[in-house]
């Protein structure tokens, strides 16, 4: 189990055919029956975004620590790395990106999503910005329908973790977790087992990050929508 919550096995993936990405076994079902109301509403439900290997994550975190990825402020805009200490680096970071290990996404449960009906023209690039899903955002009508579905408890277990600014993580509404296992999942993953896994690890600034692990834990792993 320690090993499906960190990211560093595979065995309880399955590549869907349907989706053409990589979900927990038990995910793809329920996101069919929600893909299908969808449809019914004129919408067409798409993953762009499931299980991420801890190696994975491992890259993006470092890319962004080291200034090879863009490092962006809540609002999306980027920042200059060279003006940042490394506490500030690691909390840009964690804005948008979680810390190695302790991914939702290594669960299989977690997925980003998008209107594939709304995308303008082809070419066009998903960013998975604030923009694009607010009111007036290209995927905005998909997300005020995916609002009244969850609020109606017909999302097929679906919720949006990341709902709202909770002083963690900034608000995601293209993320989707499968409550059934996620709450399971999360209750498992303790702040000792996130300790073992960044000091054990060749994370980028994981010194700030063990200097004040609690916080890190409560503010950017616990720090969900219940």
């Amino acid at each position: 189990m320690t090993d499906h919550l960190t990211g560093k096995t595979d065995s309880h993936i399955i590549q869907s055919s349907h989706f053409q990405k990589a979900l927990h076994s038990q995910v793809e079902t329920p996101l069919k029956k929600l893909q299908l109301k969808a449809k019914e509403a004129g919408f067409d439900l798409q993953v762009i975004s499931g299980f991420r290997s801890y190696e994975a994550q491992l890259s993006i975190w470092n890319g962004k620590a080291n200034g090879k990825r863009p490092l962006l402020d809540s609002n999306n805009t980027p920042l200059d790395i060279s003006t940042l200490s490394p506490k500030e680096i690691v909390s840009a970071i964690l804005k948008w990106s979680a810390i190695p290990g302790a991914s939702r996404h290594h669960w299989g449960t977690d997925i980003d999503i998008y209107d594939a009906n709304a995308i303008p023209a082809e070419g066009y690039a998903i960013q998975l910005t604030p923009a694009e899903v607010a009111p007036n955002g290209i995927f905005g009508k998909f997300h005020s329908w995916l609002d009244q579905i969850i609020a109606n408890g017909e999302s097929e277990g679906f919720f949006r973790p990341y709902d709202q600014d909770r002083g963690g993580v900034a608000p995601e509404k293209w993320h989707l977790s499968f409550a059934p296992l996620a709450k399971q999942y999360l209750e498992k993953y303790t702040l000792a087992l996130f300790e073992q896994i960044v000091a054990q690890s060749k994370t980028s600034l994981k010194e700030v990050l063990l200097r004040d692990v609690d916080h890190y834990y409560r503010q950017y792993v616990a720090n969900v929508r219940s």
